[in-house]
C-alpha cells in the first residue's frame, strides 16, 4: 500500500513537472485555458491572448487620460441591479446562446476592432433594439418579461467610456430587467491590454 502511494505520489510529481514548462512558455487565459473558440457572423474564431511576452499597447489604446467631461472614469455599476463581470465571464458568455454579447460604440468604434462575436448596438439605438433579445414590443416599450428574453453583455470602449454604460440605463427605462444586465467595465482598452483577440468587422 505505502508503495503503491509512493509510486503514485511519484508519478503525480512527475506529470505536474512536465506540465509546467508548458504553461510557462504560452501566454495562457488561465493554467487551464489556451484558447476559446467562439461563432461570430464570419465564423469561428479563436480567441487567444498575443504570445510575444515583450508585446506593448500603443496608440490611442496606451493613452491614460481623456478629457472629463465626456470621457470620465465609470462606475462599476452603470445602473442599479446591473452585474459588473471581467474577461473570463465575457469569453463564456460568447459561448452561451442565452447571452447576447452587446458593443454599445458607435458603428466607426466598432469596425476599428471589436471582441469576436459581439454584435454592434450603438447606445443611441439600445432602448429601440430590444426586440433582438426576445422582447416584445408594447404601448410603453417593450414586454421584457416574456418567455425566451435573452441576457445582455455590454461592453465600450474602456472604464473612461460612457457609452455602454448609457446604453444599459436607456435598455432599463424601456422595460428591460436590469438583473439581465452585466457590465464588462474594462471594455476595448483592458482586452487590449490582456492582449486578447481583437477582430475588425466587415474585414
Amino acid at each position: 500500500m505505502n508503495h503503491f502511494r509512493t509510486v503514485s505520489a511519484a508519478l503525480l510529481a512527475c506529470a505536474l513537472i512536465a506540465a509546467a514548462p508548458v504553461l510557462a512558455e504560452g501566454v495562457n487565459i488561465t493554467p487551464e485555458i489556451a484558447s476559446v473558440t467562439v461563432e461570430t457572423a464570419a465564423g469561428s474564431v479563436e480567441i487567444s491572448r498575443i504570445q510575444d511576452q515583450a508585446h506593448e499597447l500603443s496608440g490611442e489604446w496606451a493613452r491614460t487620460s481623456r478629457a472629463c467631461p465626456n470621457f470620465c472614469i465609470q462606475p462599476m455599476v452603470p445602473a442599479p441591479g446591473v452585474t459588473p463581470v471581467g474577461e473570463l465571464e465575457m469569453l463564456g458568455f460568447l459561448q452561451n446562446p442565452e447571452v447576447v454579447v452587446i458593443d454599445g460604440r458607435v458603428p466607426p468604434d466598432f469596425q476599428g476592432g471589436a471582441i469576436p462575436g459581439a454584435i454592434n448596438v450603438p447606445y443611441t439605438e439600445a432602448a429601440d433594439r430590444l426586440g433582438e433579445l426576445g422582447c416584445e414590443p408594447d404601448f410603453e416599450g417593450f414586454d421584457c418579461t416574456v418567455p425566451g428574453v435573452k441576457s445582455a453583455a455590454l461592453y465600450c470602449n474602456g472604464p473612461w467610456c460612457g457609452q455602454s454604460p448609457t446604453a444599459a440605463r436607456r435598455m432599463i427605462e424601456a422595460g428591460f430587467p436590469a438583473e439581465k444586465i452585466f457590465y464588462y467595465r474594462g471594455g476595448m482598452q483592458a482586452w487590449r491590454m490582456l492582449g486578447l483577440t481583437v477582430v475588425e468587422p466587415g474585414k
